[in-house]
């Protein structure tokens, strides 16, 4: 091959690789990601590993910028910090497993949605007992109190359900019955 036609593939690359950094980038916000982190991670999932100055120069991100979203990134666990030998800096990694980077962040918010959901309908559900037990209550908020009882406890359904499908998918019995691997129709 020659320059030129290597230069044009090169560019042809380029441009390819661009176009999954930019469609990455701009989908991170589903989770919780700015779109400045959201390019630095899809810029990283091309690299082997990165530092932060190598960050900075590439992406002519501003120091407090990019350490909020490398931050950001390594809380969702979609990027991991690393120590190599011989040198005194140490890199960044993207994860490159989406499974991996799917799971961990959907049943990060699921587990904090089932605990703090949980937790308040308990307690709602102790003012309730304590309203149900309250002679002085009347009749008509007794059964308005019952019904609202009723209400939380067959949320309670959901939650459970919640929180079995956070489990399944982090122990891997989810893909028995939705594999990873789908043909195409």
């Amino acid at each position: 091959m020659d320059n030129s036609t290597d230069e044009l593939a090169k560019q042809k690359f380029e441009a390819a690789k661009e176009q999954v950094i930019g469609a990455i980038a701009e989908t991170m916000d589903l989770y919780g990601v700015a779109p400045s982190a959201g390019s630095l991670y899809a810029t990283m999932y091309f690299k082997e590993q990165m530092t932060l100055d190598e960050m900075r120069e590439e992406l002519e991100m501003s120091k407090p910028s990019m350490s909020t979203g490398v931050r950001k990134l390594q809380e969702n666990e979609m990027v991991k910090k690393t120590f190599p030998k011989g040198t005194r800096k140490h890199t960044y990694v993207a994860e490159k497993n989406f499974f991996r980077s799917f799971m961990v962040f959907y049943c990060q918010m699921w587990d904090r949605e089932v605990k703090m959901n949980m937790n308040a309908i308990e307690l709602a559900q102790a003012e309730f007992d304590e309203l149900l037990n309250d002679p002085a209550v009347s009749e008509e908020l007794n059964e308005e109190v019952k019904k609202k009882y009723e209400l939380l406890e067959n949320s309670k359904t959901y939650y459970r359900w919640l929180e079995s499908l956070a489990a399944s998918i982090r122990s891997g019995e989810i893909y028995e019955f939705l594999p990873k691997e789908i043909k195409d129709k």
